[in-house]
């Protein structure tokens, strides 16, 4: 199967910020978005962005994060700003859903996913 590469997280305090990054390898048409997903807890959407740099946002994060996409560089990015410690999870990017790109959007639907980068922010 096709694997995206995620990278960019770290460890930060609260408030703080990370740009995490994603790697497409060619594959960044159609809707692209980020997960997360901590233990005990369902794999949640975050943001998408379409063909059109159409996006969308979680509740949880509207405000804080920004999602955007390079096409000639093959890369999706997640700027995080006034990080919460509610925000600690392993960050996923995926690609390849041609469909409605909305945040609801299920993680199974894409073609493309990526190992995850873990985001740790402390209090």
């Amino acid at each position: 199967q096709v694997h995206l590469v995620e990278s960019g997280g770290g460890s930060v305090q609260a408030g703080g910020s990370l740009r995490l990054s994603c790697a497409g390898s060619g594959y960044t048409s159609g809707c692209m978005a980020w997960f997360r997903q901590v233990p005990g807890n369902k794999r949640e959407g975050v943001a998408t962005i379409d063909t059109n740099h159409r996006t969308h946002y979680a509740d949880s994060v509207k405000g804080r994060f920004i999602i955007s996409k390079d096409s000639a560089k093959n890369t999706l990015s997640l700027q995080m700003n006034s990080l919460k410690p509610e925000d600690t999870a392993m960050y996923y990017c995926a690609a390849g859903y041609q469909g409605p790109c909305t945040v609801l959007t299920s993680w199974g639907t894409y073609a493309y996913w990526g190992q995850g980068t873990q985001v740790t922010v402390s209090s």
